[in-house]
């Protein structure tokens, strides 16, 4: 993949990272822990943490919640804010996927030119994003 690469961590990704870093593959863990590549988490994935950890999809989830800046500042993570302009790109995107979380990721993976990192096959079928396999 080269180095200097502008990584979007998908919240599942994230997680892992975080969490279980046995799920990512050992390419995903290399790009995560190089510390030349730039590692972005978009503020939608605070929004998809916990409206799941609310919902009760994500339980456990409630260290992270509480004290997510740090936890991004551990892994060398930097957030990207949602902006009007990622917003409106993910609701005009040409795309069947109705999931407000991933429009987001990518509309902001498109318009910033980042890499997505995910396990989601789904962004495959979405021109203009690029993607790495995170297992």
């Amino acid at each position: 993949m080269g180095r200097g690469v502008r990584l979007l961590l998908d919240t599942h990704a994230l997680l892992w990272a975080l969490r279980d870093p046995a799920q990512l593959s050992a390419e995903a863990t290399a790009l995560i822990r190089d510390p030349s590549n730039e590692l972005i988490v978009s503020a939608a994935t605070a929004w998809e943490i916990a409206t799941k950890h609310r919902i009760g999809k994500l339980p456990d989830a409630s260290p992270i919640l509480i004290a997510y800046a740090e936890y991004l500042q551990r892994l060398g993570a930097v957030e990207l804010a949602i902006t009007s302009r990622h917003a409106l790109a993910a609701g005009q995107l040409d795309w069947h996927h109705r999931d407000p979380f991933d429009r987001i990721l990518a509309a902001q993976s498109m318009l910033e030119s980042l890499t997505l990192v995910t396990a989601d096959a789904t962004f495959q079928s979405l021109s203009g994003v690029h993607t790495f396999a995170a297992n």
